[in-house]
């Protein structure tokens, strides 16, 4: 974009510098440059969306920070936690081991199967699909139960994703038992991630007598297990990967969100044992600043940082355990990337007003992106993981997702709260476009998941 008008410029003032004098000439060259740095500026700005909050990061040094230190914090952050005190991010960086062992390469899924399973369509299949019925999973739950609280229309249910050469491997309850026979696989992240681990659970309960498997209650950490396989399936609640004000899985709609960006050592004492491991972040590093609470740090002082930034942080924390702890030989480890969110119906309707609300069929447009997805996260995260070489593999689905307008329970799903007259007058004002009905998309999340164990 800049390089045209350099060159006009240029020549512009090259056919008229014998009508200036040697200061006017100086002149407009200095304007022709600052005309370029502004050009370079703007265009720099357009491939970075993230440009304003990146700016409130900027400062002149850095101070480079080694996370998960076994002597860290002396008190652990929970809903009671605050911030006596809070001052402008500081620019403080984490230093997470092999961040820049620039041989490391990534495990790329869709390279080492010469497919990308990612890249493809949904095709309605009511013969094979679902997987399972609503009503057969006792485990199911009532904020994914879209048919059982009202969703008349089931066409949601039969959609499968077809790659567009090839085939996903054709899920099995029994042999994906049999790859977990005498292991654990635990889910880590949040309310998403705790809908893919329903779906895992509910894809897999029904080979299992029911005299032979379990559920402990609703905790941090909740697990369904399996006797005759002597194998786990494990949700850990850690919405933000590093310890949080906001870990208690049931209390954490706090008006304040607080992180200790440089230490996964609360939750990864629960993960770390785990065969498998499914880890997700996203959806709420976009509500708002975060309360940076550093581990060093007295009294409750805190530090404020916009949410892509205080991911990035915590992503490094999380990375340097991954890159420090995991042997790909002996421990699997996923990362999820974003599950959009459908709350503007004028991106996939041009004009229209509303949001997933009465949506029956996917996008069928390909390539559809809309603004529940965010391209700066999703670069943030592709540089962190390509630094851990072989020890993470991603699964992409963000873009297949997408399309899926049709799949979140909207209205159709039991509520916390009470609903006022004026909400339930415009169904649209309270309508969940963020999680989605079960069965659905997140069991398509998982046949990939077992496509590639």
């Amino acid at each position: 974009m800049a390089l045209p008008l350099t060159v006009s410029i240029s020549n512009k003032w090259s056919r008229k510098k014998r009508h200036f004098p040697l200061l006017a000439v100086f002149f407009l060259v200095l304007l022709a440059c600052s005309f370029i740095y502004i050009e370079f500026s703007i265009q720099q700005i357009h491939q970075s969306p993230d440009h304003v909050l990146h700016s409130q990061r900027q400062t002149s040094s850095f101070t480079y920070v080694k996370p998960n230190l076994p002597k860290g914090a002396s008190d652990v952050l929970d809903g009671s936690s605050s911030c006596n005190s809070t001052r402008n991010y500081s620019g403080k960086k984490i230093r997470w081991v092999g961040k820049d062992a620039e041989s490391n390469q990534r495990r790329s899924i869709s390279q080492e199967n010469s497919c990308d399973v990612f890249s493809g369509k949904w095709v309605f299949d009511n013969q094979s699909y679902p997987l399972y019925k609503e009503s057969d999973c006792p485990y199911m739950s009532d904020q994914l139960a879209c048919h059982k609280h009202g969703r008349s229309d089931l066409q949601y249910q039969h959609w499968r994703w077809q790659p567009h050469n090839c085939n996903l491997k054709r899920w099995d309850a029994t042999e994906m038992w049999e790859k977990l026979r005498g292991k654990r696989l635990m889910f880590v992240g949040d309310s998403l991630n705790r809908g893919q681990w329903i779906s895992m659970v509910c894809l897999l309960q029904s080979v299992i007598p029911a005299n032979k498997r379990s559920m402990t209650p609703n905790a941090q950490l909740t697990i369904f297990r399996a006797e005759e396989y002597n194998a786990t399936v494990e949700f850990l609640w850690a919405p933000l990967l590093v310890e949080s004000n906001s870990d208690d899985p049931v209390n954490h709609r706090l008006s304040e969100r607080i992180i200790r960006p440089d230490s996964v050592l609360k939750h990864s004492a629960q993960w770390e044992h785990a065969d498998i491991l499914v880890f997700n972040s996203y959806l709420w590093w976009r509500q708002g600043p975060v309360k940076l609470q550093w581990s060093g740090e007295e009294n409750g002082s805190c530090e404020e940082l916009d949410g892509l930034g205080a991911m990035e942080l915590a992503m490094g924390a999380w990375a340097d355990w991954i890159a420090s702890k995991v042997i790909p030989l002996k421990k699997h480890v996923f990362f999820v990337t974003m599950s959009p969110t459908h709350f503007w119906k004028g991106e996939w309707e041009a004009g229209s007003k509303g949001n997933c609300y009465n949506e029956t069929r996917p996008i069928d447009r390909e390539g559809h992106w809309g603004s529940g997805s965010d391209l700066a996260t999703m670069r943030m995260v592709d540089k962190m993981v390509s630094g851990l070489g072989s020890k993470v593999t991603v699964i992409n689905i963000t873009q297949l997702s997408e399309y899926r307008k049709d799949g979140h329970p909207s209205i159709y799903r039991k509520f916390w709260e009470t609903l006022s007259p004026q909400q339930l007058g415009n169904p649209a004002s309270y309508s969940d476009c963020i999680h989605w009905c079960l069965p659905g998309v997140p069991d398509v999340w998982n046949e990939l998941l077992f496509h590639f164990l």
